[in-house]
């Protein structure tokens, strides 16, 4: 399916994809029979979901997002001047595009005309985001890509012939254990060439006291965006879960170097899941892991890139330490590249 919106904004949208309501009763079904019981943080952005995320990010303790701020105002033009002339920007799990803007408008700055593709899942936000930028830069030539990552990079590999710079900005590689980020960066790299290049934010480990405030904070905003989950259960697929029967817990796992998110039973319980027909049992305290976010030294990043077929090229830092921009590159070593 193609829509135009105006030439040559195009939103290319994947055609074959698992209906998502099945795909999330799947997901849930599964992840409720498992022990220990797992909800996949990929189902925190329904439209409630993603609203609370954006609270989140205003959040005085969740300083991601401001910290890569703070990096891509003062290196933007660092970065751009990177890449070679008239690169082709695509980023993942792009959204609304918000701190892209910054490195967009260096490129424009730098380059003139700027082709930038971002993909995501959301077609519904990748429409609003790709008018909105058609008003503000009418030299950015648009061309946005709904479906998953992998459906997007495919077809961008096959329809341009420019160099380009994958922006997987945020934490969200934290989501990934580190041999699955290894994999899925091991998949990214076979989909670039030696010019191209990797642009990737990186959380750094800190201490506990730093980190579970950012995942637990004081006005209870990261717990309503987990219980969420529970209430999405309910609209979409008939489920009975009682938000009070529940609380969110974050800890930092200091061995495993992650932040781990869980939903907690205070009491013994059944819930009903009415549209696929399943009743789920708790016991009081057993625990829902909802999400990991694993965050990396500066050692670990450098081995992230070598496991996965690339080196660290430069990284930009806030003036805290605490967040990294890392610009990979691809390895050009034969046999380097036959151990991917």
């Amino acid at each position: 399916m193609t829509e135009t919106l105006s030439s040559p904004q195009i939103i290319k949208a994947q055609d074959h994809i698992e209906n998502p309501t099945m795909a999330f009763a799947k997901d849930v079904l599964t992840g409720l029979n498992k022990s220990p019981k797992r909800l996949s943080s990929v189902y925190f952005y329904d439209e409630r979901g993603s609203q609370i995320f954006e609270e989140i990010c205003d959040l005085e303790e969740y300083y991601l997002t401001r910290k890569e701020t703070e990096i891509l105002q003062r290196s933007a033009a660092e970065i751009i001047s990177k890449l070679p002339p008239n690169t082709h920007l695509v980023e993942l799990g792009s959204g609304s595009s918000t701190k892209t803007r910054i490195l967009l408008e260096a490129a424009l700055a730098s380059f003139g005309t700027t082709q930038y593709s971002p993909i995501d899942v959301s077609a519904e936000i990748l429409t609003d985001t790709v008018k909105d930028l058609n008003q503000r830069y009418p030299d950015l030539q648009l061309e946005a890509i709904a479906g998953r990552y992998e459906f997007g990079m495919d077809y961008i590999l096959k329809n341009s012939t420019s160099s380009k710079c994958i922006m997987w900005l945020g934490s969200s590689i934290g989501n990934l254990t580190r041999i699955e980020a290894a994999q899925f960066l091991r998949e990214v790299r076979k989909t670039m060439g030696d010019q191209d290049s990797l642009l990737l934010g990186i959380d750094l480990r800190k201490g506990p006291e730093i980190l579970e405030p950012a995942y637990d904070d004081a006005q209870g905003v990261t717990a309503d965006f987990n219980l969420n989950l529970l209430d999405r259960i309910n609209s979409e697929l008939g489920g009975t879960f009682k938000r009070n029967n529940f609380h969110h817990q974050a800890v930092y796992n200091v061995d495993e170097g992650r932040i781990e998110m869980y939903l907690v039973s205070d009491i013994d319980q059944e819930t009903e899941i009415k549209n696929i027909g399943a009743k789920i049992s708790f016991h009081k305290d057993e625990k829902i892991l909802t999400e990991y976010s694993y965050k990396y030294s500066h050692s670990e990043i450098t081995a992230l890139a070598e496991a996965s077929g690339f080196f660290l090229e430069q990284q930009w830092l806030d003036d805290s330490g605490w967040f990294s921009l890392n610009c990979f590159k691809p390895q050009t070593n034969a046999a380097e590249l036959r151990a991917l």
